[in-house]
């Protein structure tokens, strides 16, 4: 077995998921770089200081999974911390506009084969690899699931007239990451007597390509919260929602 703590962090090949990689490798851990093409996910291992191997895998396909979960065990045999990043806000064009975006996302227009990709990646992907790596967790002495949720599918925050990303809440991303806060306080119902714990982190308006690097906060404060869950002791909470802030509303 692998001395060191191992932790996959999905989507890790950019933005605030790289970072990730790079602040629990500081942290000491041993990370994986999941990413959809080996290619960039070794280039993006390169780029962590730190003991970094990188994991081909994508979170809609099946084999891939399955593969990523057999590689872990054989080659690492272990798996202390899962960190589910990788996601998509549109299946648009990468030139597409911001605003562009935000009208094909109206739930009056937006096409079903369209939100469906998104859950496809935001949620089930997330919870088919969860499932993928739960007997590594189960084993593990401190296992950590943090799921990465937004401010921008909380349902509270978004039923005030007044919040100030309000008109983002469309038919497909901000949605898909409601469900994956339910899905978060799911597993952590679940798990909630194995010691695993189970989280939400909210990265904040955060720059990367899902908004068109609009956001007013860098991918090393979008990595915080995520980090500082992935590290919990074992009187830590579970089955929590939170940014750097503090608590989030669901």
């Amino acid at each position: 077995m692998h001395e060191k703590p191992v932790a996959l962090v999905t989507g890790a090949n950019k933005g605030i998921g790289l970072q990730i990689a790079k602040d629990l490798a500081k942290n000491g851990l041993t990370v994986l770089i999941g990413s959809r093409n080996l290619e960039k996910g070794e280039e993006a291992a390169r780029a962590v200081a730190g003991d970094a191997h990188a994991v081909q895998l994508d979170v809609t396909d099946a084999a891939s999974i399955s593969a990523a979960a057999d590689r872990v065990r054989n080659e690492f045999g272990r798996l202390d911390v899962l960190v589910n990043n990788a996601g998509i806000a549109s299946t648009a064009p990468p030139d597409t506009s911001f605003e562009e975006r935000l009208r094909h996302n109206t739930p009056s227009q937006a096409p079903l084969d369209y939100i469906r990709a998104i859950y496809e990646t935001n949620v089930f992907g997330l919870m088919a690899v969860t499932q993928a790596m739960l007997p590594l967790l189960r084993e593990a002495p401190l296992g950590r699931i943090v799921n990465m949720g937004s401010s921008s599918g909380s349902l509270t925050l978004n039923a005030d007239p007044h919040y100030a990303h309000r008109r983002v809440f469309g038919a497909a991303y901000s949605p898909s990451k409601t469900a994956v806060h339910a899905v978060t306080l799911a597993f952590a119902v679940e798990l909630e007597n194995t010691g695993i714990k189970v989280n939400a982190a909210c990265p904040g308006f955060t720059a990367t390509d899902l908004n068109g690097f609009r956001g007013t906060r860098t991918v090393e404060e979008g990595a915080r919260e995520a980090v500082r869950l992935a590290m919990l002791g074992p009187d830590g909470p579970t089955g929590t929602f939170s940014e750097e802030g503090g608590t989030v509303p669901w």
